[in-house]
């Protein structure tokens, strides 16, 4: 099976002037996220937004709440089982993403955890920035939360060699209007830009877009009928 893998990830690719990465089960191991991650949220959500319902900026996440629910008469504890509801349901929503990007920044702060980078991840990008490869993240994670990840990693803080980062606010990650409206944005023509994931459903969609990709593969289960590139790791992958 990993033969398969490597010679998929040794051929030729043209040289991308931009690389657009997922973080979760690509940059960063799953199990950071759903052990370490989501968890912590979990436990403080309750508390978090009692103490916290009248700052500004969790309000307007109550408040962006309520709307999508239909609902404001069940106060703040309907608010507060809604996130825990979604949180079971692992909803991709943007709301609860900003509220644990929120909640995990104190986290962070307080050093109850760094944000995990593989070590491949963070060795291929730092290479690709100094060759002057533009790097981007589109991730399901808010961007603070992103900035967060990035900026506590376990190498230090490599926000810096992110030259934006982009979460649900520009759409669905299984959506192709979310991969051209990002390659809109970012200034760069689709083809130009190499999408890696770990999710078939997300590169199929930057496919449409017309961006390339390259399938992380890191368990080393390669699926069937792929029509992806594929790599075990960064360090397999060759943009140029």
């Amino acid at each position: 099976m990993w033969t398969w893998i490597f010679c998929f990830a040794c051929l030729p690719l043209f040289a991308y002037q931009a690389i657009l990465t997922d973080i979760e089960g690509t940059t960063t191991s799953i199990s950071f996220v759903h052990d370490i991650l989501f968890p912590y949220a979990k436990e403080h959500v309750h508390d978090f937004v009692i103490n916290n319902q009248y700052d500004p900026a969790v309000r307007e996440i109550i408040d962006e709440i309520n709307k999508m629910t239909l609902s404001s008469q069940g106060g703040i504890e309907q608010v507060i089982i809604t996130l825990q509801l979604w949180m079971d349901e692992d909803k991709k929503v943007t709301p609860l993403k900003a509220l644990q990007g929120i909640m995990w920044k104190e986290g962070y702060e307080r050093g109850d955890f760094v944000g995990h980078i593989y070590q491949d991840a963070y060795e291929q990008l730092s290479l690709w920035k100094n060759e002057g490869i533009t790097l981007f993240v589109y991730s399901s994670g808010s961007v603070p939360a992103q900035l967060l990840l990035f900026g506590h990693s376990s190498y230090g803080d490599l926000t810096s060699l992110f030259s934006g980062y982009f979460d649900t606010r520009m759409g669905g990650k299984k959506e192709m209007t979310s991969y051209a409206a990002i390659a809109k944005q970012i200034g760069f023509d689709p083809r130009d830009i190499l999408f890696l994931s770990d999710s078939i459903e997300e590169l199929n969609a930057a496919e449409q877009a017309g961006m390339a990709t390259i399938l992380l593969c890191r368990e080393g289960n390669l699926p069937a009928n792929l029509t992806h590139i594929a790599a075990s790791n960064f360090k397999e992958i060759h943009p140029h």
